[in-house]
């Protein structure tokens, strides 16, 4: 078996000028070829890559693909010269937020990584953000060959982000993924008293695209056109006066789908400036939130070696205060 980094190997003895080829090994296959060069290809626009696929300068074993051509053992990748502006400014991660990150890691071992995602931290940059979690990880360790997202999370939602350490490791944890072999819990505060006899929404969601060009997601019926079956379990933990505070699962993995789900049976999360109310709005002023109240609490899962796993990310110091300051009024009106 060949080590992992052989075809970074591979790069400085193949490399002709501008040219590079690149051989997959085995921690490489099964990978799509686009999301292959935006890997290799750091710092280079994706409409770029896209565009010298669709040109034929990209070749696999010499032939013309397609972006969504699956790599495999032994693929010989001819990878064209392309350019990065010189004068394009390197962001480079805060002295705060490299301390931030490393006293966030809740788990880690030789095959991934969890981080406690701090909210208003995105996950990965673009649309306006130069500089996500995982490229702050990047750059803060630059001793790893392969940091990548085994899955995401909303900008302004904190908790757990698994990142995997290597091709294989993200293969195994992804493929955890998609057979639902991977509990996720969140925390949520939302709004009004949440009926018990509720344990669930089934509700279809579908992405829609407003003038202003905003991405939301939407309830649907389920034969209607781009819906998606969606599952998100519930229970309730604490009724407060004017609020409920849940625990969710999300049974599918749907975009915003805890957030719609849940403002979709009259009942949004505190905090959230997209899918909330103003009614919401309000009450979050009153009780002193200023950020979503969602939080990726606890993963469980097993791990390649077959021991399980369970990791938990505290609630912020933030959403701690304010459950805090719930329970002092609860207790007050019971006094």
């Amino acid at each position: 078996m060949w080590p992992v980094n052989r075809d970074q190997k591979l790069h400085k003895k193949m490399t002709a000028p501008g040219v590079q080829w690149c051989e997959i090994d085995e921690d490489l296959a099964g990978q799509r070829i686009d999301n292959y060069l935006i890997a290799r290809l750091k710092g280079v626009p994706k409409s770029l890559i896209y565009r010298i696929l669709r040109k034929g300068e990209v070749r696999v074993n010499k032939g013309r693909i397609k972006p969504d051509y699956k790599l495999a053992i032994g693929d010989l990748v001819r990878i064209p010269p392309v350019k990065v502006s010189a004068d394009k400014h390197i962001v480079q991660p805060s002295q705060r937020l490299i301390s931030l990150l490393d006293n966030a890691i809740a788990y880690e071992d030789e095959h991934m990584l969890v981080v406690n995602k701090p909210s208003g931290l995105a996950v990965h940059g673009g649309s306006g953000v130069q500089l996500g979690l995982i490229e702050s990880l990047r750059k803060i360790r630059g001793e790893h060959s392969f940091l990548e997202l085994v899955h995401r999370l909303d900008r302004d939602t904190s908790g757990c982000v698994m990142i995997a350490k290597s091709r294989r490791s993200l293969r195994y944890l992804q493929h955890l993924l998609r057979e639902g072999e991977i509990s996720k819990v969140y925390r949520a505060l939302v709004l009004g008293s949440w009926p018990k006899r509720r344990q669930h929404v089934t509700v279809a969601l579908r992405k829609n695209h407003l003038a202003s060009g905003e991405r939301v997601v939407v309830a649907v019926a389920d034969d209607a056109k781009g819906a998606k079956r969606s599952r998100t379990e519930y229970r309730v933990l604490e009724r407060y006066c004017g609020c409920s505070l849940v625990e969710t699962k999300p049974i599918t993995g749907r975009t915003h789908q805890i957030r719609v789900h849940s403002q979709y049976v009259g009942h949004p999360i505190l905090g959230d400036d997209k899918y909330a109310s103003a009614q919401a709005h309000q009450f979050a002023r009153q009780i002193g939130l200023k950020r979503l109240f969602l939080h990726a609490l606890i993963l469980e899962f097993i791990a390649p070696d077959g021991k399980p796993v369970k990791i938990e990310a505290p609630l912020s110091e933030e959403l701690s205060t304010v459950i805090h300051a719930l329970q002092t009024i609860k207790q007050t009106i019971k006094d």
